[in-house]
Formats: C-alpha cells, sequence, structure tokens
C-alpha cells in the first residue's frame, strides 16, 4: 500500500542524531525512492504521542487548584460571617473567663464540623456518581480508599486552615465592646 506509511525503528547505544545521515544513506542504497520524513528519537515520539493528556492534565490541576481556592474562600466565608454574628456571645464567653484558645477550639470545631459533613456528603457523592466517570480515570478505580482518603484529609486540613484565621480574630474580641453592640 504506497499511501500507509511505514516506520524503522532503529536501537542505538550512541548519540541517535549522529546516526540520521547513516541511517538515511542505508534507506536510499535499499530503495533509493523511498523518501526518508521526520526522524526523531522514541522520547520525542512519546513526548508528541502524550502531548494532549498532558495539557488535559495541566488543566485539570489548574481546574483542582481554582476548585481548592474556592473552597478555602468560601470556608473562610461563612466561618467570619459565623464570627461576625456570634461576637456577642463570644464577648461574654471571654466576659466569663474563657481564655483565647478556648474561643479558637470553638471556632476551629465549628469549621471542622463543616468540613466533616462536606467530607462524607462528598464521598458518598463520589462513590455514588464514581461509575460515571470511570472511563475518564486512568490507573485509578473511582472508589480507591487512598485516593478519597487523600482528599478528604486536604480539604479537612484546608478547612480547618481557613476557619484559623476567624478563630484568632475571634479570640480578641474585647468583651465590654462586644456587650455594648447591638
Amino acid at each position: 500500500m504506497p499511501w500507509a506509511p511505514s516506520y524503522l525503528i532503529v536501537r542505538s547505544r550512541g548519540e541517535s542524531s549522529a546516526l540520521v545521515g547513516a541511517i538515511r544513506r542505508q534507506v536510499a542504497a535499499v530503495d533509493a525512492d523511498e523518501a526518508v520524513g521526520a526522524v526523531m528519537t522514541l522520547d520525542d515520539l512519546v513526548w508528541a504521542a502524550l502531548g494532549p493528556a498532558r495539557v488535559n492534565a495541566g488543566a485539570m490541576a489548574v481546574f483542582a487548584a481554582a476548585a481548592l481556592l474556592l473552597a478555602v474562600l468560601g470556608v473562610y466565608g461563612v466561618i467570619s460571617y459565623s464570627v461576625k454574628q456570634r461576637r456577642r456571645e463570644i464577648g461574654i464567653r471571654v466576659a466569663l473567663g474563657a481564655r483565647g484558645a478556648d474561643v479558637v477550639k470553638l471556632v476551629v470545631g465549628q469549621g471542622a464540623r463543616l468540613a466533616a459533613l462536606g467530607a462524607v456528603l462528598g464521598v458518598v457523592a463520589g462513590l455514588g456518581l464514581g461509575r460515571f466517570v470511570a472511563g475518564l480515570l486512568f490507573g485509578v478505580h473511582p472508589a480507591d480508599p487512598v485516593t478519597l482518603s487523600a482528599v478528604v484529609c486536604v480539604l479537612g486540613a484546608t478547612a480547618v486552615g481557613a476557619s484559623y484565621l476567624p478563630a484568632r480574630r475571634a479570640a480578641r474580641v474585647d468583651p465590654a465592646a462586644a456587650l455594648r453592640q447591638d
């Protein structure tokens, strides 16, 4: 079939670029009408073949990072709003003797509870919907316990970290000012 491409694969121990001229001469010696097109190493060929998958993986990594950032901002916003709404309650707790560490523990605990609820719902949804994305996954099962555990740990740590800043702010509430507030 003259229109079908044919390939010649050569294994060498030396520098592959130095062999290109010798390979062209040998092909011409066998068939002078045979044209030698692009010459590339197997590493270059594999790199080119995996290019689209690499671009897709990079795009998914960017989207995953953006989703994680949005999750952090969302948890921070919810906890910060909650602290603002509970300012009077926190002021009363501090006036009655609560230490700053107690207030931090209270607020971070609230963030941890939200993260735990989200993790449970996310794992259940992931297990339920995993079969629909199984064809898009390579080398990992949708219900892989290591992957699910890693995701839960990363998101849990992120949620607790996002709760820490509002918790520190809550720990510095002046009880007298909080009690005078409407």
